[in-house]
C-alpha cells in the first residue's frame, strides 16, 4: 500500500520538537477493525484517494493497525483547567500520525482511542463508537455551517469491546486539525516552569499559524491579541447557531481558533442563556451564556504563559496583558450586536437595536420559543409550530422590526439575502442526531447519512429539509450529554 497510490504527504515538524513536547508511541493494534464511514468531501479536499483500497485495507489504515508512510506516531503532552482546576494531561485516548501537507497548509491527522499511552492515567485509551460518530456528525455539520472546526476523515469500529457504564462497542476517529497545540500546551511548559521549551512553542505556533507577526515589535502582545480576535469570533459563531460546546476546558482551546473536542455537546432547542448539556456541568459553568465570559477566562490563563514574552519586567508584562485581556467584553459585545443584527437582517447601526435584539430575545426566552426556528419563521419560511408567533407581544415587536427594515434603504430581497447567509435552516437536533446513532449502533448507516446530506447544507433546502426542522416533543426528558471517555 503506497503512499502515492493514496497521496498522502507527511511532513512532520511536531515530532521534531524536544522529547518534553510528546512521547513517540504507535497506536495499539485492534482485533478486528471494520470501516464504518470514510468522509468522500473531506478526502478530496486533502487530496487523497482511497478509491483503490480495499474496506479490509482501508479498516487496517483507520484503525492505526497499518501505519501509513511517513507518518511518526506520538501522544502529545499538554496540562489543562477542567472545570476551573488545574491537572497536567496529554492525549490519554489519541495519536497524532503526523502532518500531511497540501498547497503549504498542514494538516494534524489524529486518531481518538487509539489505545493507552504513558499520559492515560486510569483509562483504557479506547472511545465508544456512539461518541466518535457523534463527533463525526457534529464536526461535520459545524464545517457545513461556515464554522471553523477540526474534521472527521474516517471512523472505524474496532471489533472490541469498551467498559463504561455498560458494554459498547468500541471505535476510532481519525480527526483531522490545523494543529492540536492547545492553550493547555502553553500551560504545560509554565506550570513546569520549563523556559526554553515554553520559547520553543512559542516560536512554533507562531511559525506554523501566525507567521504574520514574525517580525512584529512584541510577538508576545500580538499572538495574544490574534487569539482574542479568534477565539472572540469563534463564541459569536457558536452563540449564531445555538452551539453549546459544553467543556471549554483550556486544553479543549486550540490556538488554531478551531472547535476541537465534540464531547457533551449539543444545539439548543427553546431558548434560554442558561442552557446546559454536559453530565457534569452541575454548576452551569459552560452554559449557552457563559461562553464569552469562559472565553476571555481561557484567554486569560493565555496571557499567563505569554508573560515573558509581551516584556521582560514582569509587572510591566501583567499591566499590557491585563489591559489586552480587559478589552474583550468591549471587542465581543460589538461584534455581538453586529451579528444579531445580520440574523434580523438589519443593514448600519440604530441606536434602539441593542432594546430590539434583547425584546426579542427576552420574548423568546419566556415563551420558550425555538431559537433556530424563530429565525426561519422571521425569513418567511414554512415551520410547524407557527401558533405561537401568533402572540400579540410578538407580533409588537414584529412590527418594530418591519419599521428598522427600512431604514438605510433596505430591501426585501437585500435583508433576506443577509438572514439566509446566517440563519440555518437546519441543525443537528439532538433528538435526529440520537436516532442516528441508535441505528448505527445496530449496523444500519442509512439514518446517518440521510442526515449527514441535509446537514451538508444548512443554508439551503433540500427536499428532506423539513424533516429535520421540529425540536423534540416537549415530552422529551432533559436532554443530556457524556463527556464519552
Amino acid at each position: 500500500m503506497s503512499n502515492n497510490k493514496i497521496g498522502w504527504c507527511f511532513n512532520n515538524t511536531y515530532s521534531k520538537l524536544p522529547d518534553k513536547f510528546s512521547t513517540k508511541i504507535n497506536p495499539v493494534p485492534v482485533k478486528a477493525p471494520q470501516l464504518v464511514i470514510l468522509n468522500e468531501n473531506l478526502s478530496k479536499e486533502l487530496n487523497l484517494n482511497f478509491s483503490e483500497n480495499s474496506k479490509e485495507e482501508l479498516s487496517e489504515i483507520f484503525s492505526g493497525n497499518k501505519l501509513p508512510e511517513g507518518s511518526s506516531s506520538l501522544a502529545q503532552a499538554y496540562a489543562g483547567h477542567q472545570f476551573g482546576h488545574f491537572t497536567i494531561l496529554g492525549d490519554g485516548r489519541a495519536t497524532l500520525m503526523g502532518e500531511h501537507t497540501l498547497d503549504n497548509k498542514r494538516f494534524d491527522i489524529q486518531f481518538k482511542g487509539s489505545g493507552q499511552t504513558p499520559f492515560s492515567r486510569n483509562g483504557d485509551g479506547r472511545a465508544a463508537l456512539g461518541p466518535m460518530l457523534r463527533e463525526y456528525i457534529i464536526s461535520e455539520a459545524m464545517n457545513a455551517l461556515r464554522i471553523p472546526t477540526t474534521r472527521s476523515l474516517a471512523v472505524v469500529k474496532t471489533g472490541e469491546e469498551v467498559i463504561r457504564e455498560e458494554r459498547l462497542q468500541g471505535a476510532i476517529l481519525t480527526r483531522v486539525a490545523s494543529s492540536h497545540i492547545r492553550v493547555g500546551t502553553f500551560q504545560y511548559f509554565t506550570a513546569t516552569q520549563d523556559e526554553k521549551n515554553l520559547k520553543t512553542l512559542f516560536d512554533y505556533t507562531i511559525e506554523r499559524h501566525y507567521p504574520n507577526i514574525k517580525n512584529s515589535k512584541n510577538q508576545g502582545t500580538d499572538l495574544l491579541e490574534v487569539l482574542m480576535e479568534k477565539q472572540i469570533n469563534l463564541v459569536l459563531n457558536w452563540m449564531r447557531v445555538g452551539f453549546v460546546h459544553g467543556v471549554m476546558n483550556t486544553d479543549n482551546m486550540a490556538v488554531s481558533g478551531e472547535t476541537i473536542d465534540y464531547g457533551p455537546c449539543a444545539f439548543m432547542n427553546a431558548y434560554d442563556p442558561k442552557t446546559v448539556f454536559s453530565s457534569i456541568d452541575h454548576m452551569g459553568r459552560y452554559s449557552y451564556s457563559n461562553q464569552p465570559i469562559i472565553a476571555k477566562w481561557n484567554l486569560a490563563r493565555f496571557a499567563e504563559c505569554l508573560l515573558p514574552f509581551i516584556h521582560s519586567d514582569k509587572d510591566e508584562a501583567i499591566k499590557t496583558a491585563t489591559e489586552i485581556i480587559n478589552n474583550f467584553e468591549i471587542l465581543y459585545e460589538k461584534k455581538w450586536i453586529n451579528m444579531m443584527r445580520d440574523k434580523l437582517g438589519l443593514f448600519g447601526e440604530d441606536k434602539e437595536d441593542e432594546v430590539l435584539i434583547l425584546n426579542l430575545l427576552d420574548w423568546m426566552f419566556r415563551n420558550k420559543a425555538d431559537y433556530t426556528n424563530t429565525f426561519i419563521f422571521l425569513m418567511g419560511e414554512k415551520i410547524s409550530n407557527e401558533k405561537i408567533y401568533e402572540d400579540s407581544e410578538f407580533l409588537n415587536w414584529k412590527n418594530k422590526w418591519h419599521d428598522r427594515l427600512k431604514l438605510n434603504k433596505n430591501s426585501k430581497e437585500k435583508y433576506l439575502k443577509l438572514m439566509r447567509s446566517v440563519n440555518p435552516l437546519v441543525i443537528p437536533r439532538n433528538h435526529h442526531v440520537e436516532k442516528a446513532l441508535e441505528h448505527a449502533n445496530k449496523d444500519d448507516l442509512q439514518p446517518m447519512v440521510k442526515l449527514l446530506n441535509v446537514l451538508n447544507q444548512p443554508y439551503v433546502y433540500e427536499k428532506n429539509t423539513v424533516d429535520y426542522q421540529d425540536p423534540p416533543p416537549v415530552s422529551d426528558e432533559k436532554y443530556v450529554t457524556f463527556c464519552g471517555t
